[in-house]
């Protein structure tokens, strides 16, 4: 797991690569990689790579990196793990015609198989990743991200070239980066908690959506294309029995679990005591010849909106006789953390788990692991959120054969009391114009909502428009590429496309990484999603059972008190905190932000303040902070 940084410099461009410009961009990132750094620049000063390096598979010098194959005709910077790396080494073994330098380097493998299959090779890795790859003879530079988008990858074109990064803070090390706030992207933010790929909240700086790949022409030209698309990979499980879908379940999640134990340093595992972590945990001690390490967060104190359950951690614990380490967290944890979370996160992640992540990430770190398997991934697949459950019987309700008049007039009476910015005029202002209900697991303000919020001028800017311009490629992709369009389907495949890759799994990979540990995703294995597309959704949910497909899968395996007690999400008491010196500092900056900025209106965002709307209030803090640290 690693930070890479680069620049292509197009054809007549008269801008010139050296040394240290990508030193400069390559170490804002040193938390990434503290094991070690690379360069290379070309001769000619047109291209240049950088690395950070966390040694994870093969620890040696020979495998540092940027790395070049025989020739010096491709280089690679790469982040992230091909876990499947020494079965394709062995593959370009039998063809022939390859020379190794290294031992047992992923990295390698990834030089010899693009010059074996090309560009095609990416359809042999499985795992998480962002490369860089020069092409010298072909004078191509291509970007990749792995086909969920686990890892990130940014990158931007200006002045005569394009820089690209794992981290947007080295992008903005090139003095001719600006900083100014993509304004569309900020509506979409205010909606999602995060920015909808292939946009960043900086004008200008894109990031590579999962499951695509760039090519850079040396004179300028890009080509976009999506490598990945699930529905192309799905075998429809129909008339397969309950019995057999749970024993696949069980089989691809242990060989998911097993590919990612393999390290040349320690691994260890995020416990949070629900069914995810806890299979994960189960199925990480099979065969393991020495004790698991498991890492869990807790809150110092009782809190209504969020339940400490770490008791349900240490039972899983002693169910796999794991040595178990915890940690209590109160409100001047976060304080502390504030400004190094907004540091660290690049552009917001209004997600207040962010703070639990990184304590926990710190925790194994300083306990000597290098490496955590987290549970990202299987309520998405598997229908694990009651919010969900409310959203389908709110779509089929919109679905009965009411005239669209109905839904207007209640739209109209809902106006009429005062509820113009509820949930239920939007949910009937969708269904009116046969929208889904369903936006995505995270949704922060209505569309009424951010009308109110936002400034007089940026009110104007986007009177006629909503954040489902965001969702349509989405929703188009599904409806073309799904083998069974359901509700339910496009619940998984909308989070699958937004709210996992830029928000869960980027809380996940900034989190850890700021204190430079690899984060895996066991349930997010290419391979595991694929089949969890291919299961019907009538067993992913039965007679109100969420996970029901799951639950029947891990019933034996972990204790059945884990995979009955009542579904908590991994959470952070940030209403009670708003009430104490979290407020504080919320009102202070808010009301500076606003007098400072044409972003907000002030009058509507100190009334959410006063009515004590904590995460609503919490999304604003996150773009306020941003913006001081970035762009100000």
């Amino acid at each position: 797991m690693c930070g890479i940084i680069g620049a292509l410099a197009f054809k007549n461009s008269r801008f010139i690569i050296t040394e240290p410009y990508i030193t400069k961009m390559r170490d804002t990132m040193t938390h990434r990689g503290p094991d070690g750094a690379g360069t290379y620049v070309s001769s000619d000063g047109r291209v240049g790579l950088g690395h950070r390096r966390l040694s994870i598979i093969d620890l040696s010098n020979a495998a540092t990196q940027p790395m070049c194959n025989e020739d010096a005709t491709l280089w690679v910077s790469f982040n992230g793990e091909i876990y499947n790396h020494t079965e394709i080494r062995q593959e370009l073994n039998k063809l022939g015609g390859h020379q190794w330098k290294t031992d047992h380097s992923d990295t390698e493998v990834i030089l010899h198989a693009f010059e074996q299959w090309g560009i095609d090779c990416v359809h042999k890795f499985r795992g998480m990743f962002a490369i860089a790859l020069w092409d010298a003879k072909k004078r191509e530079l291509w970007l990749i991200r792995d086909r969920i988008g686990i890892k990130p990858l940014y990158y931007s074109v200006h002045n005569g070239r394009i820089t690209f990064a794992s981290e947007i803070k080295a992008l903005l090390q090139d003095t001719a980066q600006k900083r100014t706030v993509n304004e569309e992207a900020f509506y979409h933010y205010l909606s999602f908690l995060t920015t909808p790929a292939p946009n960043t909240l900086f004008d200008g700086i894109k990031k590579i959506p999962g499951g695509t790949w760039l090519r850079i022409k040396e004179n300028g030209d890009i080509r976009e294309n999506r490598y990945w698309e699930v529905w192309e990979h799905t075998t429809p499980l129909t008339g397969v029995s309950e019995a057999e879908i749970a024993e696949r379940i069980l089989a691809e999640l242990r060989t998911a679990v097993k590919l990612r134990k393999v390290s040349d340093v320690p691994v260890g595992v995020f416990l949070s005591g629900g069914i995810d972590s806890s299979t994960n945990a189960a199925r990480f001690s099979e065969g393991e010849g020495k004790t698991v390490k498991t890492f869990s967060i807790g809150y110092q104190g009782e809190y209504k909106s969020y339940q400490n359950e770490l008791h349900y951690a240490r039972k899983m614990a002693d169910e796999v006789s794991a040595e178990y380490h915890e940690r209590l967290l109160n409100i001047d944890d976060l304080m502390d953390f504030l400004p190094q979370m907004v540091h660290l996160q690049d552009e917001p992640i209004a997600d207040p788990v962010c703070v639990p992540v990184y304590y926990v990430s710190k925790l194994a770190r300083d306990n000597g692991v290098i490496v955590c398997q987290v549970g990202e991934g299987a309520d998405e697949l598997f229908w694990g959120y009651p919010g969900w459950k409310k959203a389908l019987n709110l779509q089929n309700y919109i679905n009965l054969p009411f005239p669209n008049l109905f839904k207007k007039l209640g739209m109209i009476g809902l106006q009429a009391i005062g509820k113009s910015h509820s949930s239920p005029y939007e949910w009937l202002r969708r269904g009116s114009l046969n929208q889904p209900i369903f936006w995505g697991g995270a949704e922060a303000f209505t569309e009424i909502q951010k009308q109110r919020l936002l400034s007089p001028r940026l009110r104007g800017q986007f009177s006629d428009y909503t954040s489902w311009e965001a969702l349509k490629p989405i929703r188009k992709r599904f409806e073309e590429n799904a083998w069974d369009t359901s509700h339910l389907n496009w619940m998984s495949y909308l989070d699958l496309n937004l709210r996992l890759p830029e928000l869960l799994l980027m809380r996940v990979d900034k989190m850890s990484m700021g204190v430079s540990l690899e984060g895996r995703v066991p349930f997010l294995d290419h391979k595991f999603v694929e089949l969890a597309m291919s299961i019907p959704t009538s067993l992913k949910t039965r007679n109100g059972t969420l996970k029901y497909i799951l639950k029947k899968s891990v019933r034996g395996l972990i204790p059945d008190e884990l995979i009955d007690r009542k579904k908590q999400g991994f959470g952070v008491p940030v209403y009670e905190w708003f009430f104490d010196k979290l407020g504080e500092q919320t009102r202070q900056e808010l009301s500076t932000f606003c007098d400072k900025t044409d972003f907000l209106d002030k009058a509507e965002v100190m009334r959410l303040i006063e009515r004590g709307k904590g995460p609503q209030v919490w999304y604003l803090l996150n773009f306020a902070l941003w913006w001081k640290e970035y762009v100000a």
